[in-house]
């Protein structure tokens, strides 16, 4: 019999309580307790960065964090980033400059790309280049990624969640 641990998260402006395993991963939480799919898992090793999350305004991969750790905070998963049907200006840099192929590392790539522009809203061309270092992919030679971001970051809004007030 497992003993499990009562933790409340608030994922994109939404409080969740859930009944958790002290060892359930954040990823797993998002995505098997609470449908947050847009989270993937893509190395379990924390290589890749397609679990990327915001965790109290930071990005983390969420495959390093339990979710008992992330009790009480503030998590922005990818589908927090829209709002009222419009897509984040990175989410929209994404889709226009083509920065995505297969899209698995999509996710976690936007949500590096939040942190950066949070914290460098006009970041030159290498240093897009080295705030993604820690995210992969696989298919597209990151070129467009970084010029999705380059162009996202000259829109107003780019650097913030768009996160709605919802209590659930």
């Amino acid at each position: 019999m497992s003993k499990t641990v009562a933790v409340q998260l608030q994922v994109n402006g939404a409080t969740h309580r859930l009944e958790v395993e002290p060892r359930l991963l954040l990823v797993h939480a998002l995505r098997d307790n609470l449908g947050f799919t847009g989270t993937h898992v893509g190395c379990d090793t924390s290589n890749c960065g397609a679990c990327t999350v915001h965790m109290e305004g930071r990005a983390v991969k969420s495959c390093t964090v339990l979710a008992v750790q992330a009790d009480g905070a503030q998590i922005t998963t990818i589908e927090g980033m829209a709002s009222d049907g419009q897509l984040h200006p990175l989410q929209e840099a994404f889709w226009n400059d083509h920065g995505l192929q297969c899209g698995y590392c999509t996710p976690g790539m936007i949500m590096a790309a939040a942190a950066l522009l949070a914290e460098n809203p006009n970041p030159t061309e290498d240093e897009v280049r080295h705030g993604l270092e820690g995210n992969l992919c696989r298919c597209t030679g990151y070129h467009n990624i970084v010029k999705a971001v380059l162009d996202a970051a000259k829109t107003k809004g780019a650097t913030v969640a768009q996160q709605p007030e919802v209590t659930a």
